[in-house]
Formats: C-alpha cells, structure tokens, sequence
C-alpha cells in the first residue's frame, strides 16, 4: 500500500487534501518531513552523527545525510514520525522530552537519479537529539542506511557549501541546527 502525505501550505499546515508519495514526488507537491540531528559536544564545538543513504535510494544514494529523517505520514504529527524514524532507522528509542523541536524550513528542488525526474516540496521539521549515542551499538535499518559517522559540524558545513559530493544534508536544516546549539549566523 503506498504512503499517504497530507498536502501542506508553505508553514507546514496541513490543507485537508492528501497526496500519494509517487505524486508528491512526480509533481513537487508541497508535504511534511520530520530532520532529526544527533548531536554531541567535542571541545569547543560540535559534531553531529550522519547516515550514509542506501545506494538504492531514490535521491542522493551513497551520501551523507541528516542522522535521521523521514516522510511524516497523513494524520501524524512531527513529533511522533521524528520519534518513529529515529527508531526505523537507527534503533534509538526516543522518550518524551529527549526530541527538542529547532525549527523547520522550506526544502524545494528537482533532480534526476536513477534516470528520472524527483522534485521535492517539502517543509521539514527539524528535531535535535543531544542524548549520548554509541554509534557502534546501533541497529540500522539496511534498505535505508550504510552506516553512520561522528562529523565535525563545521566541516559538514564546509562540505555543503562547497558541494564536495559527501554531504546531502539540507544545508537550510544544517543552518538551523547550529543556531540552536547558539553558532553566530
């Protein structure tokens, strides 16, 4: 059965009209996607934990990309699809209050892979998940993840802004993340 989205403004408020994921992505219609950041303190700054996607994924294959993200299912609110993502995809089980919410922002583009159009509309909510993790103790969910690995924030950064083609990582969702661990804009 394919995934149901709830159409959304540009604010990410739902519309009352849902859409197929197919369509969202064959169209570029707008709909919701929850961005959680693992993040960790090292000296005087931060590093965030990224997952390297599935080279089976239907865009960016083989890059490194948000810790975790997903589609937020139609019905389901932010929180509980970055909580049921977390788990999906890295075996980390979030409790209330260990998700905070940072922000979100407006993600829009058209690309080819695999020899066809993708075009994302998409307005991401971005959680933060600054709890202790052993990256070596998690479960990955194969299909979508390689693996995963600790990154200085900055050379993600750097990476982003240069297009180096080792990051995918929303560099707006990037932006966000670092203002709320208190980065100078």
């Amino acid at each position: 059965m394919e995934e149901l989205f709830d159409i959304t403004d540009e604010n990410g408020f739902v519309t009352g009209q849902t859409v197929t994921r197919f369509e969202a992505h064959d169209k570029g219609i707008m709909h919701r996607t929850a961005h959680i950041w693992i993040v960790r303190k090292s000296g005087d700054s931060y590093q965030v934990l990224l997952q390297k996607r599935s080279e089976e994924k239907e865009s960016f294959p083989s890059m490194y990309d948000t810790s975790s993200a997903g589609h937020i299912q139609a019905g389901d609110e932010p929180l509980e699809s970055a909580q049921r993502e977390l788990f999906e995809e890295l075996g980390i089980r979030a409790n209330e209050g260990d998700l905070t919410y940072a922000g979100k922002f407006h993600i829009n583009y058209a690309m080819e892979f695999h020899g066809k159009m993708f075009r994302d509309n998409e307005v991401a909510f971005v959680y933060v998940y600054e709890r202790p993790v052993d990256e070596t103790t998690l479960v990955l969910q194969t299909e979508e993840v390689e693996e995963v690995k600790w990154f200085d924030i900055e050379k993600v950064l750097e990476g982003c802004k240069h297009r180096d083609g080792t990051f995918c990582v929303p560099i707006e969702g990037l932006e966000t993340v670092m203002r709320y661990l208190g980065y100078a804009p």
